[in-house]
């Protein structure tokens, strides 16, 4: 389309590209969405992947903040998911030595969700249901999910959301 200061591509235009895979995306930020799209066929809960297939399509959008927040909530569904089915009762006790009466025992995997994100990786931590060094990229994720989730001035790109990716990738949704 012509515009004032020269031409412009519109959003039909851009659409047309993707299609024909022409992307100012890089191959390698692609990938990420290619393998995740790969794990879609071994995620059986139908709330996960919703969560799962949004991340991916923001992320082929390129609505980047998008992604990171969408992949982090499809990465938590999981872990409360994994928590429930497999570790409430080790998960309840680690809870109440370290909150006391703060703590209301979960009994779904919604209630695990009371507990703020940070201090439910730290007793996935103390329980060993993910390591130091998971916890330690788990919560830089979240930092960076919480810099998206919000109104603020922060950037972020295609590398960035595809890296957010692959550490949820790597150490949740291929884990658990």
């Amino acid at each position: 389309m012509r515009a004032p200061d020269g031409w412009e591509l519109t959003d039909a235009g851009k659409m047309h590209l993707r299609n024909m895979g022409v992307s100012k995306v890089s191959p390698a930020a692609m990938q990420v969405a290619v393998d995740l799209r790969a794990h879609l066929d071994n995620i059986t809960d139908s709330q996960t992947r919703d969560f799962v297939e949004e991340a991916i399509k923001c992320h082929e959008a390129e609505l980047y903040r998008s992604a990171i927040v969408m992949s982090w909530l499809g990465a938590m569904d999981v872990l409360h998911k994994h928590v429930h089915a497999n570790h409430l009762a080790p998960f309840n006790a680690e809870a109440f030595r370290i909150a006391g009466k703060k703590w209301k025992k979960a009994v779904t995997a919604d209630d695990l969700g009371k507990m703020g994100e940070s201090d439910f990786l730290d007793r996935l931590e103390g329980l060993s249901i993910i390591g130091k060094n998971a916890k330690a990229q788990l919560k830089a994720a979240l930092d960076l999910r919480n810099g998206c989730g919000h109104p603020n001035s922060l950037h972020v790109g295609p590398n960035k959301s595809a890296a957010h990716i692959e550490t949820l990738l790597q150490n949740v949704f291929s884990k658990f």
